[in-house]
């Protein structure tokens, strides 16, 4: 399959703003923040704070590229003004919204436009003439990119890996990119020290951090508590956690479930091998490997989540549920619901 090169087109810096042509052409404007208090550019000013509210209240960025300039000028304004709100909920959450919208357009784009946007991230990446797939990846720029992704079918041994390389669909392609972008997104948001803005903008940050707190749940926004409380953990985890105190023998699945459930909620993995060690049959090189593995600290990266309570059930794990229980369908929901009853009685 021989793809023809692809020269971004201004409609396609509208669509991917993250594209290192679109920060050219923004650089070539030599905009600076004053400027965009002024009356000329209240378009674009608009239009950045519409992306950082539509991001926090939908999870997603939609496009407008009726307006090429404006739309491509109004993403470096919204990742200031996302910045400025020193709001890890409200940055993490652009980030994640500006990724999922730019999936949704790669989706529908030809191979050699996919192919032109990962080589913009320098992706090892060529089309595939071999397999009925439709790229080949090199297997370091999948690994990364599948460090979140939680699917059997993203786990490398699932993969038909060849010469180093994975191969893959035009729409898993696109999906692996979204990831790349997120990060990159989130990377742009980690301002060190943020000029002093004008009072213009000053009042449209604090405005996105008043709909945040209006719109946004205080548990979503907060996330697991930071301070780590026994007293919280689900029936199921309390039993787990207790036996495990005891030395007594838990299964597999229960292993997994407490190990990473408390690597969760910020439990540090040396505090957890040091729980599994008056098991009779610890052995200090195997439990740290596995602990670190399911905390994300080894192997693929990736941090496990404990499974849901539907799961737990499946397998005899959900002991003596509670009141609590009932309105949580994960031991993280039910810990971090907990928490918050636990603090508002004291």
């Amino acid at each position: 399959m021989q793809l023809a090169t692809v020269k971004f087109t201004k409609n396609d810096l509208a669509k991917y703003p993250f594209l290192k042509e679109a920060a050219e052409y923004v650089k070539t404007l030599d905009l600076k923040i004053e400027d965009l208090a002024s009356p000329e550019f209240t378009q674009i000013l608009e239009r950045a704070e519409e992306r950082v509210e539509e991001a926090i209240l939908y999870a997603i960025v939609t496009r407008k590229t009726q307006n090429e300039e404006i739309e491509i000028l109004s993403f470096p304004t919204a990742i200031m003004l996302a910045a400025a709100t020193q709001n890890q909920f409200i940055k993490r959450r652009y980030a994640l919204a500006e990724a999922k919208q730019a999936y949704n357009n790669m989706k529908s784009e030809p191979p050699e436009k996919i192919l032109a946007i990962a080589k913009n991230f320098q992706w090892k990446i060529a089309a595939d003439t071999e397999m009925s797939y439709q790229f080949k990846l090199h297997f370091t720029d999948y690994l990364r990119n599948t460090t979140n992704l939680r699917e059997k079918k993203w786990k490398l041994v699932n993969r038909l890996l060849k010469n180093g390389n994975v191969h893959l669909t035009l729409n898993e392609t696109a999906r692996l990119l979204s990831e790349e972008i997120r990060r990159y997104v989130e990377k742009r948001l980690e301002i060190k020290d943020l000029p002093e803005l004008p009072q213009k903008i000053t009042e449209i940050v604090e405005k996105i951090k008043s709909l945040t707190l209006e719109k946004v749940s205080k548990a979503e926004i907060e996330g697991v508590p930071k301070t780590v409380r026994e007293d919280a953990f689900p029936p199921c985890i309390k039993t787990l956690y207790d036996a495990t105190s005891k030395g007594r023998h838990i299964s597999h699945i229960g292993r997994f479930t407490l190990t990473s459930f408390l690597v969760n909620i910020g439990i540090p993995t040396e505090n957890i091998i040091e729980l599994f060690r008056s098991f009779s049959d610890f052995n200090e090189h195997m439990t740290r490997y596995q602990v670190e593995h399911i905390a994300g600290e080894r192997g693929s990266r990736t941090r496990y989540k404990p499974p849901k309570c539907d799961t737990l059930k499946t397998h005899g794990l959900c002991i003596d549920p509670d009141e609590t229980c009932k309105k949580a369908n994960h031991p993280i929901n039910y810990y971090k619901r907990k928490s918050r009853e636990i603090k508002g009685k004291g």
